[in-house]
């Protein structure tokens, strides 16, 4: 792997590093109890961390695709979550998400930002690196 997808690999390391120790915060530190939806979001993040970290190690050209598949599998679940939170038309239809909704919101920064959404600019942000990083690959 060249240098330059290399740090393209980093720069989605550290995102997806970001992401997963800002939701450890919410629920350790400020005691968020994570709903069912949030927990699916956490399962998809939280290996791009180690994907992202062994694929720089090794230099596998295939973190890519590994990247592109998780985040936007993530990026459809944030979607959703984010749907729920906010449109009524979807909250009508929201599923039983067990002790605590999916529907509530921890956080709503400026009307909009939610946890949810949060995860969604990292998955987003992760699937954009992916992309450029595998087509910079393809390039050479």
């Amino acid at each position: 792997m060249k240098k330059r997808a290399e740090n393209i690999a980093i720069v989605a390391w550290v995102i997806a590093l970001v992401a997963t120790l800002g939701s450890l915060y919410f629920s350790e530190i400020r005691l968020y109890e994570p709903c069912k939806l949030c927990w699916y979001q956490r399962i998809i993040m939280y290996p791009l961390v180690l994907i992202y970290l062994i694929g720089v190690i090794i230099k596998d050209k295939k973190v890519f695709i590994y990247g592109m598949v998780f985040s936007s599998i993530g990026l459809l679940v944030s979607w959703y979550h984010y749907a729920i939170q906010k449109l009524p038309f979807f909250q009508d239809s929201a599923p039983s998400c067990g002790q605590v909704s999916c529907i509530g919101a921890y956080i709503n920064w400026g009307g909009f930002i939610t946890i949810p959404f949060l995860a969604g600019i990292a998955f987003t942000l992760i699937l954009i690196t992916s992309i450029v990083g595998f087509k910079y690959l393809k390039e050479e």
